[in-house]
């Protein structure tokens, strides 16, 4: 399992608001949903992205963007357009006096807009859900991220949107798993990029040695791993594994399978119908005591606590 594996057992797409959206000038959106990751692309047309930090992004047909939440922004045929309906949590649309406008706006299957035959067409994909494997990834990402047409390369665009319109049986999980490759093609594209800045752990990936240090950490994180045991699988010495590792990832291999483990123990937390014990044992502790222990320390709160105040699966 490698990082962006692990994204996708985070915030995965399920059941996600997936939507296109047909605009004619002037139209202007501001989106406040609280939502962790949005994903737009443009169809055909064009269209501003404006966050209330930073720069606006022009997007032209091919082109992506990525909105990390929980920030609002505003989506425009320009930067000076009005903002004329409001996205809140829920998937709730009004207007600014209160009026619902989901129905009013609503042009067929998944498809929502003041015009059917806009002159701009936006695919949106929604992820509804916050998740702890992710953060580590999403927490790399900055509130706003761009690339145009000529900085990447997928055919997955023409293809969700076919599929987003039709509404057919197993169709949700269809849209589901196109957005999940959108995103880690999108992701891909992005961390290869000098500004991206992508954190050390990522690019660790790449390296012979610590790359599968990482994949045996993150694909069983229950083994009784040492650094002794590590190095033995990817021959080279201890010390030579822990002085790599520290220098790519920037932690110690045992300070970041500390931190893997609790962030999936905080994720399958997030099911009522697994048990402290039971997620003690997938993720590498001897008993629910030991975890609670660990996650107190690291997170500042138990279990039980982090239960009850995350949403839920």
């Amino acid at each position: 399992m490698d990082a962006l594996v692990s994204l996708l057992d985070g915030p995965r797409a399920r059941g996600a608001f997936l939507l296109r959206v047909v605009m004619e000038p002037p139209w202007s959106v501001r989106i406040e949903d609280r939502a962790p990751l949005c994903v737009m692309t443009m169809a055909r047309g064009e269209a501003w992205v404006v966050p209330d930090e930073g720069e606006e992004v022009r997007l032209r047909p091919g082109d992506v963007a990525i909105a990390r939440g929980p920030d609002p922004y505003t989506v425009a045929d320009d930067p000076a357009t009005a903002p004329r309906a409001w996205i809140l949590p829920g998937e709730v649309c009004r207007t600014a006096d209160g009026v619902d406008l989901a129905e009013a706006m609503a042009l067929g299957v998944r498809t929502w807009g003041n015009s059917p035959d806009g002159s701009a067409t936006m695919l949106i994909g929604t992820y509804q859900l916050d998740g702890e494997i992710g953060g580590r990834l999403l927490d790399a990402l900055p509130p706003l991220l761009a690339l145009d047409r000529g900085m990447w390369d997928c055919p997955l665009m023409p293809w969700l949107g076919e599929e987003i319109v039709k509404d057919e049986p197993g169709q949700e999980a269809v849209l589901d798993r196109l957005l999940d490759l959108l995103l880690i093609s999108v992701l891909r594209a992005w961390f290869s990029r000098p500004e991206a800045h992508a954190p050390g752990w990522y690019r660790a990936l790449g390296d012979p040695v610590v790359g599968r240090a990482l994949r045996l950490l993150q694909s069983n994180p229950a083994h009784p791993w040492t650094v002794a045991g590590l190095a033995a699988e990817t021959g080279v010495s201890r010390a030579a594994l822990a002085r790599r590792f520290t220098e790519l990832v920037g932690e110690p291999p045992m300070a970041y399978l500390t931190g893997w483990r609790l962030a999936l123990a905080a994720d399958l937390l997030r099911d009522p119908e697994h048990t402290l014990a039971a997620v003690a044992r997938r993720v590498g502790y001897g008993s629910a005591f030991a975890l609670s222990a660990a996650f107190k320390r690291e997170r500042g709160l138990s279990p039980r606590a982090h239960r009850e105040v995350t949403p839920r699966h």
